[in-house]
């Protein structure tokens, strides 16, 4: 028999309002104990006092809102109650509940694997919940909100449910190979594939921004010593994150901060200046620079064109790599060399703020060109990635297989590879993985 459990939906700590979440068969008959009332029609918010049901003592003063199975998040009994926020009134009903022996304390998770399991939600829309709760930014919002109403797992079913239709054709012309039916009845499905393998490819090819707007945007400042890289870091950042020297080679490690640009999360990294040296740990810093620049989605390059020949040189090593480049300390010169302008550079000066509100300008709209969110909703995460290429593969190899037995095969395979996305096939082993990550009350 399933087990009622109960956690604190809300956030911790002290608040004006608290909502603790009961879930499963024994909800109504632990809810009726505490208010020592029926529980109210369905959905409609009803005061009562909570009240601890060995001793009566009155506990809190709140609100219980009862959803009855299956019209639930769970699709179970569920009930919210409202009390107010303080540490000592979450305590004292909580321990009430405890005390009654009719329900636990709910895992992580484990209110939205119970939605999932109810048929509630489908695996997308769980992930797309928890990351609209872990959202910091616009655009992550955006997305997960999308995810969350099931646009992913639209597509994908979508996908599955053309490919069945597909393989009916392969299964009839098996088990009724000695009726009368149209030769190659199989075959002559392969314009729809064709056409399921141009989607799919379409869909994966994607840049990756789904994933890049859940897990940051990288961007790598690079360029040589004391040309203003940590400098830029900590403009940016509004702190001073990096330490800045007149020392040259004083950065050595990769130094990272987490923005919110225009709504995009984005990850900047300070590295090691660029240049040849004997110090051991200086060659360290500068191979993690180019190792991090190497990663990174956009490069930010850093040159100081007070010194004509050093930028000249570190433009002609680096400059094409570059997405952007930052003539740093133009106000140190009376004229920036015109052969250092071009596209994508821009003359500044990190000290005194010139020129940063159009190079700021130009980072976000590169970010949102790149990993803008789109109408289509995009792929976020690499366990969808996977599946897809798996299901992919499946297709393209039904099209040379020599009996109809096995292609028939592959495009079962192809079917159970979208449906471990979205959790109608071959789940169990997903489903730690995907709720542990949620907080206790959902």
């Amino acid at each position: 028999m399933t087990e009622t459990i109960y956690a604190l939906a809300s956030g911790k700590g002290r608040a004006g309002v608290a909502i603790i979440r009961i879930s499963g068969p024994e909800t109504k008959a632990v809810t009726e104990a505490l208010s020592g009332q029926p529980v109210p029609p369905a959905r409609l918010a009803k005061r009562a006092w909570i009240r601890d049901p060995e001793t009566q003592a009155l506990l809190d003063d709140g609100l219980i809102l009862w959803f009855a199975t299956p019209a639930s998040y769970t699709g179970e009994d569920l009930v919210e109650l409202h009390i107010h926020g303080g540490t000592a009134v979450r305590n004292a009903v909580f321990d009430a509940i405890r005390k009654l022996g009719k329900a636990r304390m709910a895992e992580p998770g484990e209110f939205t694997r119970r939605a999932f399991q109810n048929g509630k939600m489908d695996l997308t829309e769980a992930e797309g919940l928890i990351d609209l709760i872990d959202a910091e930014t616009e655009a992550q919002r955006l997305q997960a909100l999308q995810q969350s109403r099931g646009a992913l797992g639209t597509i994908y079913m979508g996908w599955a449910d053309r490919l069945t239709r597909i393989l009916a054709y392969y299964e009839a012309e098996i088990d009724f190979a000695d009726e009368d039916l149209p030769e190659d009845l199989g075959q002559k499905t392969r314009p729809q594939l064709d056409e399921i393998c141009v989607e799919i490819r379409s869909h994966l090819d994607d840049n990756r921004r789904g994933e890049r707007l859940r897990e940051g945007v990288h961007i790598a400042i690079i360029g040589p010593p004391n040309a203003g890289k940590s400098s830029l870091l900590n403009l940016l950042a509004q702190r001073e994150a990096a330490i800045v020297s007149d020392i040259a080679g004083t950065t050595r490690d990769v130094v990272e901060v987490h923005l919110d640009l225009r709504g995009y999360p984005v990850i900047v990294s300070d590295t090691a200046g660029l240049r040849e040296t004997d110090d051991v740990i200086e060659q360290e810093g500068v191979r993690r620079a180019l190792a991090r620049a190497e990663e990174a989605d956009l490069i930010i390059l850093v040159v100081d064109v007070s010194k004509p020949e050093e930028a000249s040189a570190t433009l002609d090593e680096f400059g094409k790599k570059a997405d952007l480049v930052i003539l740093n300390k133009a106000d140190q010169t009376n004229k920036v060399d015109d052969r250092f302008l071009g596209d994508g550079r821009f003359a500044v000066s990190v000290k005194s703020g010139d020129g940063i509100g159009a190079l700021l300008s130009s980072v976000g709209e590169m970010v949102e060109s790149r990993f803008g969110l789109k109408e289509a909703p995009a792929i976020t995460r690499q366990r969808h990635r996977e599946a897809l290429q798996e299901c992919l593969g499946h297709i393209e190899r039904s099209f040379d297989a020599y009996e109809v037995v096995l292609a028939a095969e592959d495009l079962r395979l192809s079917v159970r590879a979208l449906g471990r996305i979205t959790g109608r096939v071959d789940v169990e082993d997903l489903l730690d993985v995907i709720f542990k990550d949620f907080c206790i009350g959902k």
